[in-house]
């Protein structure tokens, strides 16, 4: 919901001078919630602002309920310097990452921080009128049990483990989400929550929160998850790279010669994640430990030490290595952060990532770079959630917009 401190029509707003859009208010809060800039005199060095301009935007940022002033102080030149921080109790986020095996809810605030959460077993093949439903239903149930009020709620992010077109939000294309090509998930949920909705390929996710919480300062970088499925996704020059319609790294389905090319679940043969995505593996040691279907079985087999899924783990890793060393020199990252199931279970995989890449790739391109699992464990894809929402609401534009009328304070 719009906040009402930020409301107004046009016949309300006032003939006010219109601000650079590359040092307006929006530019100001853009800077606080990064952390870039966070006292007065650091915004006005940021932006080359007078001080009077600055005291300017923050209070009309203030006013707003945008941004507070903390109890903590830096120590500079001169007097110390009240931190001024992004005030995030007033705005809520639906952050939701529905995955092949799981889904999970959550409620945050605009800081990212987790207010409650649900995480739930649900069928794809359900249909995204019946998923979506019971998505919503949690979203509200979890808002309930934490006494949130839905009215703060000021954006969903979706996750979703199929490749998505960014600026229709949907899903387009073979996926494992049948019958979900096309449908309008931007309105199904626009129906129950009346804000922005961003959805997204879940590997877009996990990539945001991995380089925003733990790589702020690299601008190039590659994830990669193996799971169930393989995916990746690039920030690149700082930010994510989705491609001219949203499937930029869909390794998962670039053929990789030389492995008798296996039929892959996509309908074509000698896929990356029909040679080393965890259902690919799990049916390959099936004959002989049947029940396995995915990457979390498989990982549970490794983590006990069985000798057959090991192996397979290590030789899936060297694959995997050839796909990670073409997008090493194609790309040139500086990290490389290996995810998903299959990496959690011991540095099997990733070994094997390490050894083709620095065999494979240019020396150039390999001489600073370095390759690591995450350091989530299980919320990555909340954290890209509400962090993207978090942009989209907190855009600069959006924001010297919306706050083009508000009465000087």
């Amino acid at each position: 919901m719009v906040d009402e401190r930020m409301a107004m029509t046009h016949a309300e707003a006032p003939s006010l001078p219109a601000w650079r859009p590359q040092d307006g208010p929006g530019a100001v809060l853009q800077l606080i919630a990064s952390g870039r800039a966070v006292t007065r005199g650091a915004i006005a060095e940021a932006l080359g602002l007078s001080r009077s301009t600055v005291l300017d935007r923050l209070g009309l940022l203030i006013a707003a309920g945008l941004v507070r002033e903390s109890e903590e102080v830096v120590s500079g030149r001169g007097r110390p310097s009240q931190v001024l921080r992004l005030d995030t109790k007033d705005r809520l986020i639906v952050a939701v990452d529905i995955g092949e095996e799981r889904t999970r809810v959550a409620v945050t605030d605009l800081g990212a921080e987790i207010r409650g959460e649900r995480v739930e077993r649900l069928e794809l093949s359900d249909g995204p009128e019946a998923l979506l439903g019971r998505v919503s239903a949690i979203a509200r149930e979890v808002l309930a049990d934490e006494g949130l009020s839905a009215d703060k709620v000021v954006g969903l992010g979706l996750g979703l483990p199929a490749p998505v077109d960014y600026e229709a939000g949907q899903v387009q294309g073979w996926s494992i989400m049948s019958g979900w090509d096309g449908f309008d998930i931007r309105g199904a949920l626009g129906r129950d929550w009346p804000v922005p909705v961003v959805i997204v390929n879940d590997v877009n996710l996990l990539t945001l929160a991995e380089q925003r919480t733990h790589w702020p300062d690299e601008r190039h970088l590659l994830y990669i998850k193996a799971g169930t499925g393989v995916g990746s996704g690039m920030v690149v020059g700082g930010a994510i790279h989705r491609g001219a319609q949203g499937a930029a790294g869909d390794i998962g389905h670039a053929h990789i010669s030389g492995y008798h090319d296996p039929l892959c679940r996509c309908g074509n043969r000698g896929c990356l994640e029909a040679l080393v995505g965890g259902w690919a593996l799990a049916e390959a040691l099936q004959p002989t430990r049947p029940g396995l279907r995915s990457a979390r079985d498989v990982a549970g087999l490794v983590k006990r030490g069985d000798s057959d899924a090991v192996a397979l783990l290590r030789t899936a890793g060297r694959i995997l290595g050839e796909a990670a060393a073409f997008a090493t020199s194609m790309l040139n990252p500086s990290v490389i952060v290996l995810g998903g199931a299959l990496s959690a279970a011991g540095d099997h995989l990733i070994a094997g990532v390490r050894e083709v890449i620095y065999q494979r790739a240019l020396p150039l391109a390999t001489r600073q770079l370095r390759i690591v699992p995450t350091h989530f464990r299980s919320r990555a894809g909340i954290a890209g959630a509400s962090l993207l929402v978090r942009d989209h609401v907190l855009d600069p534009a959006a924001i010297d917009a919306q706050l083009a009328g508000t009465p000087r304070p």
